[in-house]
This record gives C-alpha cells, sequence and structure tokens, in this order.
C-alpha cells in the first residue's frame, strides 16, 4: 500500500511539474498581444467628416498591428498618420510589445469619411479595431467638444 501512495505521489509531482513547466514556457516566450483600450474620443464632427483617438496598450511580449477600423458610422474608415503636417492614409499601425499605439490629435488617428449622421457631443459611436495577430475590440468613442484635447500626463 505505502509502495502504491509514494508512485501515486510521484506521478501527480511530475504531472504538476510540467504542467507548471508549460505554462511558464509559453508566458516565457512572449505569448499573445494583451491589449487593451484607453482614452478613446471623436471631437464632435462639423462636417461629413470625423476623427478617433485613443491608445491601444500592450501589456504582452508579442507586438502586434492595427490593420483596420470599422464602424456602423461611416462605410469609409481609415488609419491615418501625420508627418510633417501632411496626413497620409496607412495599411496599418505597430502595437509594440509591452507598448502602446498612440492616436491623438495632431498626430496618427481614425479618419471616418461620408458620415451617415453627425454624431452630437455627449454619444458614442462604435467602432471595432481589427489587428494582425489579437482578435478584434470593440470600443465606444465617447462623442466631445469639437476642441476637446486631453492633456497629456
Amino acid at each position: 500500500m505505502n509502495r502504491r501512495r509514494t508512485a501515486l505521489a510521484g506521478v501527480l509531482a511530475l504531472t504538476t511539474g510540467l504542467t507548471l513547466a508549460g505554462c511558464s514556457s509559453d508566458s516565457g516566450s512572449g505569448g499573445e498581444p494583451e491589449l487593451k483600450v484607453v482614452g478613446a474620443f471623436m471631437p464632435q464632427p462639423v462636417s461629413d467628416m470625423a476623427a478617433g483617438f485613443l491608445v491601444v496598450q500592450n501589456s504582452g511580449g508579442t507586438g502586434d498591428r492595427l490593420t483596420s477600423v470599422t464602424s456602423p458610422l461611416s462605410d469609409d474608415v481609415t488609419i491615418h498618420e501625420t508627418k510633417n503636417q501632411k496626413m497620409r492614409e496607412v495599411s496599418s499601425f505597430e502595437v509594440p510589445a509591452n507598448g502602446e499605439l498612440d492616436l491623438e490629435r495632431g498626430g496618427n488617428h481614425i479618419m471616418f469619411m461620408k458620415l451617415k449622421q453627425k454624431p452630437k457631443q455627449g454619444e458614442k459611436v462604435s467602432v471595432e479595431l481589427h489587428f494582425e495577430k489579437a482578435d478584434p475590440i470593440t470600443v465606444d468613442l465617447p462623442v466631445k467638444e469639437t476642441t476637446h484635447n486631453p492633456k497629456k500626463q
């Protein structure tokens, strides 16, 4: 009986050790991107175009790329970079491992063309962010006053 208990204890210890080793090697290899969105907003549009701003934080050890944005507000939603005060459409933005992608006024942003309606201050606009690796993230952009520009901390 003692021999059987000792053998069973050995098997349990070995199985537990292998399970824990498997868990730690997964997280040690970088794992998946771990994305979350903060600081999202849209200034109230004054024409049939609008911009969206947000920060995608990645606490994972693997980078990712924002590849597109979709929204019921417009069938024409693109991502733009701003360099030397010139705006141009891009196919993706990097979301670095243990870093963030900052879409902000005067910089990179989401562009909504041919709005189906003009959202008013206090409303929310739903968007879905699509990534190369991570699952899509749905975000509600609160519509702020036209001049809203949160201060950097």
